[in-house]
């Protein structure tokens, strides 16, 4: 009897943190890129978890902090933020999203335009779904 009743509070307390995640993941990735394309910092802070990391196509770590001040700052403008080719798998509390991105623009007044391949990870909290790392493949010129 007590095993069967610690499995039903197990399973009673996680299903109350993947009900609060029941709105589209995919959606909230996409609402993201938008976020970054405007330098919407409102936004890229509220989907971000506190504890975020993205490790970048040439291999910089970036925390949470550091794309909230990137984002204040202006230094990256945004012609073209855009994913394609988006898979989206989710285990639990935890999905992985996988696109091709396509940003174009200008970071310190330097033009670029490029391509890369990232996958995303978010994760169920009591707030619903929180991006928490990112991991972007290298830059390339073209699809």
């Amino acid at each position: 009897m007590r095993t069967s009743l610690l499995t039903l509070m197990l399973l009673a307390s996680s299903g109350g943190a993947y009900a609060t995640c029941a709105n589209n993941v995919a959606a909230l990735d996409t609402e993201y890129q938008a976020a970054v394309a405007k330098n919407d910092v409102a936004t890229m802070d509220r989907l971000l978890a506190n504890d975020f990391t993205l490790v970048s196509s040439q291999g910089k770590v970036y925390s949470k902090a550091d794309l909230l001040d990137e984002a204040r700052g202006g230094t990256v403008m945004y012609t073209h933020q855009e994913d394609s080719r988006q898979t989206v798998r989710i285990w639990g509390d935890t999905a992985v999203i996988t696109a091709l991105l396509w940003e174009a623009g200008t970071q310190d007044g330097k033009p670029f335009d490029v391509h890369l391949w990232f996958s995303d990870t978010y994760v169920c909290t009591a707030k619903g779904w929180r991006y928490l790392f990112g991991q972007a493949g290298p830059r390339s010129t073209g699809g």
